[in-house]
């Protein structure tokens, strides 16, 4: 039995518009020859009211991209610029996707759908506005895997095949075409503040950091409303640099405009998960100096807070700016150390002790190179694993450490009972991949899916 997210009503909540007309431009959805639902996560539908859609209206809005009621009409491609790998761009914004849908979720929490692959857009300067199929694919991959292994990350929420054959350089073309919907807790980013910066205007941008206090954070009362919003975010890039070690996951292209003002992970393109605790694992080819590569992850998201800081000055003075970013390092400490301990199914002491169990469970993992799923799998719960790659020098510290802490997951989950952890390596997503692509086998993702989902009701019971 999977857990599932609570239901609510379809609340739509559109407070985009109140940022002004500046914050995008009204896009079409391109046209398409055919749609073909290939996923749909009425998981997370029902969490905004959209679970009950018959195939038509799921086609209608999620393929042909109707307006949903009483919601964003026309849909809005953003505008943002970034640090692309640290080079400052002023030429994007949102080109092959753009904000579709505002609505209220289960938890009251305004929610954002957008789109990928629907289309050109003001932004889109020489591209297609497409997205492959494979694409989509493995987007659902890693938001599915994230989710289950507790980062706070985008939903997938709907890939719907659409009939093109697309061109691309970097892979094998022609290729199958797909339009996305994603769900997110917002879809500001790190480059909207830059691009307000970058203009000068003092004004939208105390309107910005106004509209993120009172829709993202319940928060409008603050002598200091640009140092409390990087104060709040502060915390939540911590947590989110501290989720992708514990989940062994290089996103690939943390960017500026890669990154909400929520610290909820999304836009996943080359990311992989690295099978053991490899520092210098790199997820994109691109990435020549391995700027973001596994190990590299914190210190690139701490640099990318330090450009909103940055941003913020139009509005505020340094000193309170430099309070907030000098937390991140303790605030990454404690946030390691809660993903850790949770992950290892143990109650954190609150002590030098947790500082040490991280420390040991790291040198283990470097010095036997057991997979980073395969460890967590073996030593989680209650007690210890048996079997002779354990017995050695790397993991006696590592065993007697942990038989102080108590135990508060049990093993009693089918889960448990598996012969193997379930992972998540780039061999099994491009034979996923495979299957579909020769075969039109969609039941190597479907499983996948399922077994992914089952390890995350484990690892939350």
């Amino acid at each position: 039995m999977i857990i599932q997210p609570a239901a609510s009503p379809y609340r739509p909540d559109v407070k985009i518009k109140d940022l002004g007309p500046k914050i995008g431009d009204a896009a079409t959805p391109a046209k398409f020859p055919k749609t073909i639902i290939r996923f749909r996560n009425d998981r997370w539908a029902q969490t905004v009211g959209l679970d009950n859609f018959s195939e038509e209206d799921w086609l209608s809005h999620f393929g042909r991209l109707c307006p949903l009621p009483d919601n964003l009409d026309p849909p809005l491609a953003l505008r943002y610029h970034g640090h692309q790998f640290r080079v400052y761009n002023p030429e994007i914004g949102d080109g092959r996707g753009f904000l579709y849908a505002q609505m209220r979720d289960h938890k009251n929490r305004l929610m954002d759908l957008g789109t990928k692959g629907s289309g050109t857009t003001p932004w889109s300067r020489n591209g297609d506005g497409k997205l492959t199929l494979k694409g989509g694919v493995r987007e659902i991959l890693a938001t599915e895997m994230l989710e289950a292994l507790g980062v706070e990350t985008s939903k997938t929420f709907s890939l719907i095949e659409t009939g093109e054959e697309l061109i691309r350089g970097d892979e094998p073309s022609p290729t199958r075409s797909a339009v996305m919907v994603r769900l997110n807790h917002s879809h500001i980013r790190f480059g909207t503040f830059q691009r307000i910066a970058f203009e000068q205007d003092a004004e939208r941008m105390s309107a910005l950091v106004a509209y993120v206090m009172k829709h993202y954070y319940d928060d409008e009362q603050s002598d200091e409303p640009a140092a409390a919003l990087l104060h709040r975010v502060v915390e939540k890039i911590a947590v989110q640099a501290a989720s992708y070690m514990v989940a062994g996951f290089v996103h690939g292209v943390l960017n500026t405009d890669n990154i909400n003002i929520t610290g909820e992970s999304f836009d996943y393109g080359p990311w992989r998960f690295t099978p053991k605790w490899d520092p210098t694992f790199t997820a994109a080819y691109f990435d020549q100096n391995s700027l973001y590569s596994f190990a590299r992850q914190p210190e690139a998201l701490h640099w990318n807070l330090g450009q909103l800081a940055v941003a913020l000055r139009t509005i505020c003075e340094a000193e309170p700016l430099i309070e907030a970013l000098e937390r991140f390092p303790a605030l990454y400490q404690e946030a390691i150390t809660r993903q850790f301990c949770w992950r290892l199914g143990v109650t954190p002491k609150g002590t030098n002790e947790d500082r040490s169990l991280i420390e040991a469970c790291e040198k283990a993992l470097v010095q036997s190179q057991v997979d980073i799923d395969r460890f967590f799998f073996d030593f989680a719960g209650e007690g210890q694993p048996i079997g002779s790659e354990y017995e050695n020098e790397e993991f006696s510290g590592l065993r007697d450490l942990l038989s102080g802490y108590n135990v508060k997951r049990a093993r009693r989950h089918e889960y448990w009972k598996r012969d193997a952890p379930c992972s998540m390596h780039i061999e099994e997503v491009e034979s996923i991949w495979d299957a579909i692509a020769d075969r039109d086998d969609w039941s190597h993702l479907h499983r996948k899916i399922e077994s992914i989902r089952n390890m995350g009701e484990a690892l939350r019971s």
